[in-house]
């Protein structure tokens, strides 16, 4: 097996059944849930341009850092991975479905998580539990070309930047942590500040450095 290299590319947006069971808010409590407001924050690269499909993880003091009975899917449909960069929180079971007509044999070297699911067809029996934080690179060892990151993170607060680099999420009021990563960035992370308060507008535009 060779690692699998190249970034991740951006690909629309994908439907309902392709997308993580648990996605953004899982496990708040009453009082955070029942102060929180949506926030947009627009990220723009080192040139001033929109930071498109950037992962946004808000580190929120008091909530789970490990998701109870999350699932979520990285699908193989014509030969490449969907979606290409997959978001989950610590703890979160990720299926493989293989929905070709050819076998796929996926695995990963990250020290995250590695993992070995050899050649098959239709869904593996155990899903693969995502238990460290951190970035996995996919690849399979049949189809070179196919390559796929999945981004763990410690906390339920996340999201990802659309064309335009902006992303909404619930924020309780209070001084939390933005971690941002990019697939170009290999396994760096970008940290940022963030005081939320009631009577502050719901907006924040971040300028990211070429390389943290």
């Amino acid at each position: 097996m060779t690692p699998p290299t190249g970034s991740a590319a951006a690909l629309p947006r994908l439907p309902n059944r392709w997308r993580p069971f648990a996605l953004g808010m899982i496990g708040w409590g009453v009082a955070a849930a029942s102060s929180a407001t949506d926030w947009q924050l627009e990220l723009r690269d080192a040139d001033g341009a929109p930071a498109a499909d950037a992962v946004v993880a808000i580190e929120v003091r008091g909530l789970p850092k490990v998701a109870r009975n999350a699932r979520a899917e990285m699908v193989q449909k014509d030969r490449q991975f969907l979606p290409r960069v997959l978001v989950v929180q610590t703890g979160t079971a990720v299926s493989f479905p293989n929905l070709d007509t050819v076998r796929h044999h996926v695995y990963s070297f990250s020290p995250i998580k590695p993992f070995d699911l050899k050649l098959y067809h239709g869904t593996p029996a155990e899903p693969v539990r995502f238990d460290r934080a951190g970035v996995a690179v996919l690849g399979c060892n049949i189809h070179d070309r196919m390559a796929a990151h999945i981004v763990v993170v410690d906390t339920p607060v996340f999201g990802q930047t659309d064309a335009q680099g902006r992303v909404t999420l619930e924020l309780p009021p209070g001084e939390h942590t933005v971690r941002v990563w990019r697939s170009a960035w290999d396994q760096r992370w970008w940290s940022h500040a963030l005081v939320v308060r009631a009577d502050a507008p719901p907006n924040l535009r971040l300028q990211l450095p070429a390389r943290p």
